[in-house]
C-alpha cells in the first residue's frame, strides 16, 4: 500500500498507467480513496468488478492480516470487459496450475469432518445434514457434475489428527466441518498445507478465518449479524418513527441490539419513543406518531411477551384507527406462526434472519419428501432444517467448484444458485477467509402473502 499511495502522490498514475504483478501487465482505470466503513465487496460492486480483480490489482489484499483503512487508496482496474473497450495491449495471460483448471473437468472430491453419530443431539443434527449434502449430492450427478465423497466421524472428544494423516483427507479439494471450535486450529494449518478449501457450517469460534485464506464461514457471529441488520434497519425504515417498548425480560439477550439500534438513530438525527408493556393506555400512546408510521422494536424475543404487546396494540389501533405500525422482530419469531400468524400480517411484521424455513413452498416440500424416501423418516423439527442446510450448502459450494475450481470466492452472483432455505454471499475478510453476509427480512404483508428479501 505504500508503493501505492507514493505513485498517486507524485502524479505517475493516470487513466492508462501499467503495473507489474506476478509478471503480468494490468491495466489501472483511477485510484480510489477508501472511506469509513466501505468493504472489498462493495468498492467492487461500485467499479463493476469481481473481487478477484480488484485483489489482483492490490496484492498487498493477499497478505495476512490486509485490512482496508480509512484515507489510504487502492487501484481501480478495469474490468475485462472495460479493457476490451479501451483497446488495452493484448496480454498473453499465464496459464493457471493444473491443479486449478482441472478441478472443473473431473470428479470433486470432497471431505465431510463432521459428528457422524447418533450418540447425542450434535450427532444427530449432524447426520440430517449429512443426508442433504448426499441429497444435493444426487441432484448434481443428473446435470453432469460429479462429486466423490468421504465422511468421517469426528466427535467432540477425539483428536481430529489421525484423520488427517490419511490420504483420501489429503486429496480431498473441498472439507466441510468442523463443529467444535478446538479442531480448527489443526484443520487450517491443514487445508493451507494441501491447498484445501475449508467450509465452517455452523457456529464456532474460528480466528483462523482472519489469516487463512482457504477458509469459508458461513456462519455470522451476534455481532457481525447484528450489524448487519441496524445498517438494514435505517436504510430500510427511513420516513419512520421507531418505537421501543421493555418488556420486563429479565432474561432476554436482545439488549444488545436494541441499545446499538438506539445509537445508531441517535447518531443519525432520529427521534424515537420509548414504552413499556406495562404502561397505561395514555402513556402507551404517547409514544407513537400519528403523522408518520411507527415501526415497533421489542427488547425480547420470547412469544409470551410477543403475545402481550399484540395485545396492547389492538387496544391501540382500536382507539386510534388511523395510527400506521409496523413491527420489526427476530430470528425465533419464524417459528411463532402457528400462535401469530394473523397478527404477523396485521402488523406488518418484518424478521431479520440469516435463514428461513419456509414449509409451503414448493421445493421445501419437495426435499422433504425425498428425504422421507431416502431416509424413511422426517427431518427433525428444528428452526432451520439441517438436511436443507446441507443441501444448500452443498449445492453452492459444489456448483462453485464445477465452473470455478479453487478460484471460487463465493461471491454474489457467481453460482446462479437459488438457495431454499439458507443463502450464501461471502466476502473477504481482509487478506483472511471469506465470511457469508447474506442477510433476509421475512415480511408478512397485509395482503396476507410472505415474502423475503434478500441483502
Amino acid at each position: 500500500m505504500k508503493r501505492t499511495l507514493r505513485y498517486f502522490l507524485l502524479g505517475v498514475v493516470t487513466a492508462f498507467a501499467a503495473q507489474t504483478v506476478s509478471g503480468q501487465t494490468q491495466t489501472w482505470r483511477e485510484m480510489h480513496k477508501v472511506k469509513k466503513k466501505e468493504t472489498i465487496f462493495g468498492i467492487a460492486r461500485r467499479y463493476g468488478l469481481t473481487i478477484q480483480e480488484l485483489v489482483d490489482a492490490n496484492p498487498d489484499m493477499n497478505k495476512p492480516g490486509y485490512e482496508l483503512k480509512k484515507d489510504t487508496y487502492i487501484i481501480i482496474p478495469y474490468a475485462k470487459t472495460a479493457e476490451q473497450q479501451q483497446a488495452a495491449p493484448e496480454v498473453q495471460e499465464t496459464p493457471k496450475p493444473a491443479a486449478v483448471t482441472k478441478v472443473q473437468d473431473r470428479t470433486i472430491r470432497l471431505g465431510v469432518m463432521l459428528p457422524l453419530h447418533d450418540i447425542n443431539g450434535d450427532g444427530r443434527r449432524m447426520v440430517e445434514y449429512y443426508r442433504g449434502i448426499l441429497m444435493a449430492c444426487d441432484s448434481l450427478k443428473r446435470s453432469g457434475i460429479s462429486v466423490d465423497v468421504h465422511a468421517w466421524n469426528t466427535p467432540d472428544n477425539e483428536d481430529i489428527a489421525p484423520v488427517l494423516r490419511q490420504q483420501a483427507a489429503r486429496q480431498c479439494d473441498l472439507i466441510i466441518g468442523p463443529l467444535y471450535s478446538k479442531q480448527m486450529a489443526q484443520l487450517s494449518e491443514f487445508v493451507t498445507q494441501n491447498d484445501i478449501r475449508l467450509v465452517i457450517p455452523f457456529s464456532i469460534n474460528a480466528p483462523q478465518l482472519a489469516s487463512n485464506p482457504n477458509i469459508f464461514q458461513v456462519y455470522q457471529s451476534p455481532t457481525f449479524f447484528n450489524e448487519s441488520v441496524i445498517e438494514r434497519f435505517v436504510k430500510e425504515f427511513q420516513g419512520y418513527h421507531p418505537v421501543f417498548i421493555d418488556c420486563n425480560d429479565s432474561t432476554s439477550q436482545k439488549g444488545n441490539f436494541t441499545f446499538n439500534l438506539r445509537r445508531r438513530l441517535e447518531s443519525s438525527g432520529i427521534a424515537y419513543g420509548i414504552t413499556n408493556l406495562k404502561s397505561s393506555e395514555g402513556n402507551f400512546a404517547k409514544s407513537f406518531s400519528s403523522a408518520q408510521p411507527n415501526v415497533v422494536i421489542l427488547n425480547t424475543g420470547r412469544s409470551a411477551e410477543l403475545n402481550i404487546a399484540f395485545a396492547k396494540l389492538n387496544g391501540l389501533t382500536t382507539t386510534m384507527p388511523g395510527l400506521r405500525i409496523t413491527m420489526f422482530g427476530y430470528p425465533e419469531w419464524t417459528t411463532y406462526t402457528r400462535f401469530h400468524l394473523e397478527n404477523f400480517y396485521k402488523y406488518n411484521v418484518y424478521i431479520p434472519t440469516p435463514y428461513y424455513y419456509n414449509p409451503l413452498v414448493s421445493r421445501t416440500l419437495r426435499l422433504e419428501q425425498k428425504y422421507r424416501w431416502n431416509f424413511h423418516q422426517d427431518m427433525m423439527n428444528a428452526q432451520q432444517r439441517f438436511a436443507i442446510t446441507g443441501f444448500d450448502h452443498a449445492m453452492f459450494f459444489l456448483k462453485g467448484f464445477s465452473q470455478y475450481g479453487k478460484a471460487f470466492t463465493g461471491a454474489p452472483g457467481l453460482v446462479g444458485y437459488d438457495a431454499v432455505q439458507t443463502p450464501l454471499k461471502f466476502e473477504r475478510l481482509g487478506g483472511g477467509g471469506l465470511r457469508n453476509h447474506c442477510l433476509l427480512f421475512v415480511h408478512y404483508t397485509p395482503e396476507h402473502r410472505v415474502e423475503t428479501i434478500s441483502f
